[in-house]
């Protein structure tokens, strides 16, 4: 993988391989919180600076320590303890210059330590071979297809509340054909490019 620009990494990883729309990662959240447009607009933000930091310390972990070492074994533990220290960061940092953000995100911003996305973005770098800069482009153009992908899901929602859907699709229902049909819509830049 050595071969592939950053940069197209990073626009891949927000467009074509978006880990939301492509891999269905972080559903759970993007589901609950796209209710409300400033409530995701906080979490997108939240998970692009959490993508944006473990990413690279992962990647330092795993080839400067584990790798030497021989302990890639323990690198899905340390992974997770990462990912909950840099999602601890966050917390604090919100409930101190954003108390009602902090707030309205309520139970999903300590659950964000365990948003799959966020996971499979520190495993991805280690199956593709991703150098340093590689793994710092996807990560953060993970985090902002994540951001754009909820966010796009809580404006078409809110403007559902104006629309006539049926009983039996509201709810879960329609955000899931939406997802779908979003999925699509992002699978549509497949042939600008790709990375796998």
């Amino acid at each position: 993988m050595s071969e592939i620009h950053p940069l197209i990494i990073f626009i891949a990883a927000i467009f074509t391989n978006n880990i939301l729309l492509a891999n269905f990662l972080g559903m759970c959240s993007f589901i609950a919180i796209s209710k409300t447009l400033k409530a995701s607009v906080g979490l997108g933000t939240a998970v692009v600076f959490v993508m944006a930091i473990t990413t690279p310390v992962s990647w330092i972990i795993y080839y400067e320590l584990l790798v030497p070492l021989e302990l890639e074994y323990l690198y899905f533990l340390i992974a997770i303890m990462v990912i909950a220290g840099i999602v601890q960061l966050v917390e604090i940092i919100l409930e101190r210059y954003s108390p009602a953000l902090y707030y309205t995100l309520g139970i999903f911003l300590p659950l964000i330590t365990v948003n799959c996305a966020i996971l499979g973005a520190c495993l991805f770098f280690v199956v593709r071979n991703y150098n340093f800069m590689q793994t710092v482009a996807y990560g953060i153009g993970s985090g902002i297809g994540w951001a754009i992908a909820i966010i796009g899901m809580a404006a078409i929602r809110r403007r559902l509340r104006f629309a006539h859907v049926p009983p039996a699709l509201e709810g879960i229902g329609i955000t899931m054909i939406i997802t779908g049909i979003m999925a699509l819509a992002f699978s549509g830049f497949a042939g600008v490019v790709s990375i796998q």
